[in-house]
């Protein structure tokens, strides 16, 4: 087989730590990237726990656009696939004693194909590969 990368979601690699999300979204240092229906706000941090994982990430699809668990659950899949995927960009991007946290906001009550919403993803992961060094 080779030298083949295994393309996985763990779930240290989830963004769970309501420190950690408060940093996210409280903090002033977050910055915002949008490919409609999409937003992802990001933030580097000093990576004090190397046990955890450089890049986390967290969902969210507000019941305000999916009333239905079944819809917003199915949009969340879409997403995390579309993220085992692409994220591999980002986790090679960060500096070894640095942490990338991403959130993905839902923002429209229309559903995408999941070729669609693996497109949005693509591009904001090259977006914030592109504004994590600058």
């Amino acid at each position: 087989m080779g030298n083949v990368q295994r393309l996985t979601f763990r779930k240290r690699e989830r963004l769970v730590s309501l420190r950690l999300i408060d940093d996210l979204f409280g903090g002033g240092s977050s910055r915002s990237v949008a490919a409609f229906p999409l937003r992802a706000i990001f933030k580097v941090r000093v990576r004090e726990d190397h046990a955890a994982a450089p890049v986390q990430l967290l969902i969210s699809v507000p019941k305000k656009h999916f009333h239905h668990a079944v819809d917003r659950n199915h949009v969340k899949r879409q997403i995390r696939e579309a993220w085992r995927l692409h994220k591999q960009l980002l986790v090679e991007a960060i500096a070894p004693d640095k942490q990338l946290l991403v959130a993905f906001v839902w923002q429209s009550s229309q559903h995408l194909a999941t070729s669609a919403v693996e497109e949005r993803i693509a591009n904001l992961t090259c977006r914030i590969a592109e504004r994590m060094n600058s």
